[in-house]
């Protein structure tokens, strides 16, 4: 006999499935970056399991985007885009009530606000690499506070 905890867990693992397809395309979205240092990508899925947009971090259109301006970290920081930010600007309807993945890590502190005020319902990103923790640990741990004062689902693959 199926029992009701069967039936959440082929449910888990159906949404498992899912979040990890939707991370491999945030993986190869994040390949179309130019920056040669740190590749990011992001897609957004509807609630349906289509995707709405995607994004990669990059500089806005109509900059020079030469690598000579990656090359230089005060220059790049000061025009790039991050991958989740580029996705919700092009996406071409509302992203409320989506779901956002990241790859290789999950959003900054500044993202993650960006991502609440528009609606972002869920957020999904594979653990941070060792090697990006002294780094980016500290603004990861501000977005996941914020995403909990917001009550937004996260999972953290």
């Amino acid at each position: 006999m199926t029992t009701y905890k069967d039936f959440e867990d082929a449910v888990q693992a159906n949404k498992d499935k899912w979040d990890r397809r939707f991370l491999e395309m945030a993986k190869l979205v994040s390949t179309w970056s130019k920056d040669p240092s740190t590749q990011t990508g992001a897609v957004i899925v509807r609630p349906d399991k289509t995707v709405l947009s995607v994004g990669f971090n990059g500089f806005p259109k109509r900059m020079q985007d030469t690598p000579e301006l990656y090359a230089d970290r005060e220059v790049k920081y000061s025009r790039i885009i991050h991958c989740e930010m580029n996705a919700v600007l092009h996406s071409p309807e509302s992203v409320n009530g989506c779901i956002l993945y990241t790859y290789p890590f999950a959003s900054c502190d500044r993202c993650a606000v960006h991502m609440i005020q528009a609606g972002i319902s869920r957020f999904v990103f594979p653990k941070l690499p060792e090697d990006k923790v002294e780094r980016w640990g500290e603004a990861l741990k501000k977005s996941i506070a914020y995403f909990n004062e917001s009550r937004v689902d996260w999972t953290e693959l």
